[in-house]
């Protein structure tokens, strides 16, 4: 862990709008900058409903994300950019649509391609679009970030691009987008966005600056996940995992994630598991795993959730598996459609994510990983 004399580089958007009925915002925001060309890039479902961004002048609608895109999905982004000449690039959706924007804002109408950016820093100009991030639901955080990941379908890893180019110009943060997101979705998008807040408390680069936002977001999802999945119209609750999944973005800039989204990579990649359903059923397994490095951030943790444990790993496991379970979401591979033949495989791409399982607080080796995959089987 580093110090409080540790240097650290921290960047938000430069505007953000936060609030019920909040989304319009954007609108008058665009129009006062003069903007008049639009691209929205965004599902179907929200495609249906832009115009609760009051939007001027010329609006284009992408409308073809795909959960967990892929470089073939993030070309036709690309091209529906360069054809229409945006001035202003809206994600407007998940993290898959607004990754997919950040993408768009610094590779449409640049000399690099998607391969000479990937890596951190390596985006060589800034971009010619403005760029604004509206989320949808309350778990990835990529409208506070600067990072965007794609799949390569053929080795199926993540591809994942750093860029301070791909912060956004302002990201308007409406609680009220959220209240239609079904139970089971809330439930998985929320524990990913504690789970961005967890990895980031407990991680080897873990800081005092964003260890406030870490456990202040796990606070959020521990008071009021479970009110939202019981009432998808809880102003109050949905609002509180927005600001959760907002702060849990913040941790991910300067600290990452760490072993728990580097075992949750495979299923959406080799299996297309939702990204937080993965990142749900892999949590209480790390969490546990990593409690003799890190027992009181652990226990922090845990009193954050509403649970008062131990520091053995049978005692985090079972809360950290209850919290999720009581859920409602499903905690095992084999019902998630996962072969028991393809565990191997798996093990070997999570091994491979250096990037993140270096800043675990306890060492994985792939034995560590397999054991684990069996044991969520």
């Amino acid at each position: 862990m580093v110090s409080l004399d540790s240097p650290i580089t921290v960047v938000r958007p430069h505007l953000i709008e936060f609030g019920v009925g909040t989304a319009g915002k954007l609108g008058a925001w665009a129009a006062g900058k003069g903007y008049s060309r639009t691209l929205v890039i965004s599902d179907t479902f929200n495609a249906a409903r832009i115009d609760v961004l009051q939007l001027k002048g010329e609006v284009s609608v992408f409308s073809d994300v795909t959960p967990e895109p892929d470089i073939a999905n993030l070309d036709k982004v690309l091209a529906a950019a360069e054809a229409t000449q945006a001035e202003l690039i809206v994600g407007f959706g998940g993290g898959s649509a607004m990754d997919l924007a950040k993408l768009a804002a610094v590779l449409a109408g640049s000399q690099q391609t998607l391969r000479e950016v990937v890596g951190p820093n390596k985006v060589q100009r800034a971009r010619k679009a403005a760029l604004a991030q509206v989320p949808t639901t309350s778990g990835t955080g990529s409208e506070a970030g600067i990072r965007a990941l794609v799949t390569d379908p053929e080795t199926k890893a993540k591809l994942a691009v750093e860029s301070l180019h791909m912060l956004a110009d302002i990201a308007v943060i409406d609680p009220s987008l959220t209240f239609s997101v079904p139970a089971r979705t809330t439930a998985a998008t929320g524990v990913d966005a504690m789970a961005h807040c967890v990895e980031a408390f407990t991680n080897r680069k873990a800081h005092p600056m964003i260890d406030m936002y870490a456990i202040e977001g796990t606070r959020l999802v521990g008071k009021y996940l479970a009110r939202a999945v019981r009432d998808g119209s809880d102003a109050e609750a949905r609002a509180g995992l927005s600001l959760a999944s907002l702060y849990g973005g913040f941790c991910l800039g300067p600290v990452n994630t760490a072993g728990g989204h580097a075992l949750a990579y495979p299923l959406g990649t080799r299996w297309h598991v939702a990204h937080g359903a993965a990142n749900a059923l892999i949590f209480p397994h790390v969490l546990a795993f990593n409690t003799p490095a890190v027992p009181e951030k652990t226990k922090a943790v845990m009193e954050a959730l509403g649970y008062d444990t131990s520091d053995t790993v049978k005692s985090v496991f079972d809360a950290a598996y209850a919290f999720c379970a009581e859920l409602g979401i499903e905690m095992t591979l084999s019902g998630l459609g996962v072969p028991e033949n393809d565990l191997d495989a798996m093990a070997d791409d999570a091994f491979a994510i250096r990037r993140l399982l270096d800043n675990n607080p306890r060492d994985l080796t792939r034995t560590d990983i397999r054991s684990i995959y069996e044991a969520a089987y």
